[in-house]
């Protein structure tokens, strides 16, 4: 039967410094792994075989971290050895240590998440690829680079996680995605049986807040389609695309980006959304073509004028193309006296919100934007016609 023992080893050249090491017993043989943590000799209690808590200890804080880190390792050895003994198979004291260093390499949260990164790039899921990357940089960030075990992950981590990037002036709804993004990831390992699911993200925000109105009215697409731009290519590009996407019933600048020529045939645009998979047709329209006739022939197989060189940066084009035309669309908004922050995600609400005013059912919308559930079109138009609830407002303080 294998068995544990956790020892001090003082140090060679400093007689009051010593390592916390685990003895692993195992058919009379014995190996030791390092546990990473330094302490003094007055902080280990060899009786008891762990360290001393001294309330008068000004490192106390990071003595009780070093006690709980070294249950966490003793409970993931016995684990493995209960695992292996269960197994009926022969082992030695060497497997252990091997199962040990394997899974402590294997299901810490940057390597655990990097795997899962990797997957979503060999399945053909680039954007969430994207998404999950954006969320472990922002995490590594907040540990300053120091990794963490995944069954050491706590309510009060997570917690202390949402409140630094509150700190930093993150939006509710980006702490929300960064959270539900880590948890999916957390489940992943639950799901694998490699940790027990101890519930670390009840204290973090992982809803959805209702967002500031980011959708236009008729009115100010009609002045942003009339305004001269001739002399300034980049603002006439900027506003043709946002027009574009508009006129496609608010299509997502990726999927305008990638639409092949192929996709168009006989009057109509026939593709699947990058975010949801989903086929959806929509007709050709003159306005459409009008603005696709101003520029040269794409001479790749994409149909719009934005990714005009395929190969292996496709996506760096795609983005780096997505930037310069929000920046522009910002300096349009100044010209026509728009003060919502300008995007081309807001051609996408704006669609939805003139499909809506003109009495059209939510049901027809959502079709018409490929959501994969109306309550998802609800979110859209959420807080859309406050100006109409503003105009009842004054009617009815006007007649007291």
């Amino acid at each position: 039967m294998a068995y544990i023992k956790i020892k001090f080893s003082p140090s060679a050249t400093d007689g009051d410094r010593g390592a916390i090491c685990y003895q692993i017993i195992h058919d009379r043989k014995t190996r030791r792994l390092k546990s990473g943590h330094i302490v003094s000799s007055s902080e280990w209690d060899e009786r008891r075989s762990m360290v001393r808590i001294d309330h008068r200890n000004e490192r106390e804080t990071l003595i009780l971290l070093i006690r709980e880190q070294v249950n966490r390792d003793v409970e993931r050895l016995t684990k493995i050895i209960n695992r292996l003994n269960a197994s009926g198979i022969d082992f030695t004291v060497d497997d252990v240590v091997d199962e040990f260093r394997r899974y402590t390499c294997e299901y810490s949260l940057f390597n655990f998440m990097a795997s899962v990164i990797k997957k979503l790039k060999i399945n053909g899921r680039i954007r969430t690829s994207e998404t999950y990357t954006s969320s472990l940089n922002s995490f590594k960030t907040f540990r300053q680079g120091e990794d963490i075990m995944l069954d050491a992950l706590t309510p009060d981590i997570v917690e202390a996680y949402g409140a630094w990037l509150r700190r930093r002036g993150v939006a509710l709804n980006t702490i929300s995605f960064y959270a539900r993004i880590l948890r999916a990831v957390y489940n992943r390992a639950v799901d694998q049986g490699a940790i027990t699911n101890l519930h670390p993200f009840k204290r973090i925000y992982t809803g959805v807040d209702k967002t500031v109105k980011r959708a236009l009215p008729l009115a100010a697409i009609k002045k942003m389609k009339i305004l001269d731009l001739s002399r300034t290519p980049s603002l006439d590009y900027a506003r043709d695309m946002f027009l574009l996407s508009f006129y496609l019933r608010g299509m997502s600048f990726i999927d305008m980006a990638f639409l092949r020529k192929s996709d168009l045939k006989n009057g109509y645009i026939t593709y699947r959304r990058r975010k949801t998979g989903q086929s959806l047709i929509i007709e050709w329209t003159k306005e459409m073509q009008s603005i696709l006739d101003k520029y040269p022939t794409n001479k790749t197989h994409y149909l719009m004028p934005i990714i005009r060189s395929t190969g292996l940066n496709e996506r760096s084009a795609y983005r780096n193309m997505g930037y310069k035309i929000n920046y522009n669309l910002k300096r349009i908004a100044e010209q026509i006296g728009i003060r919502i922050p300008l995007t081309l995600y807001v051609a996408r609400h704006s669609w939805a919100s003139v499909a809506k005013s003109k009495g059209i059912p939510i049901s027809v919308i959502s079709e018409g934007m490929g959501h994969d559930s109306e309550s998802t079109t609800q979110i859209y138009l959420t807080s859309l016609d406050t100006a109409a609830v503003d105009r009842a407002n004054s009617i009815i303080l006007r007649s007291l």
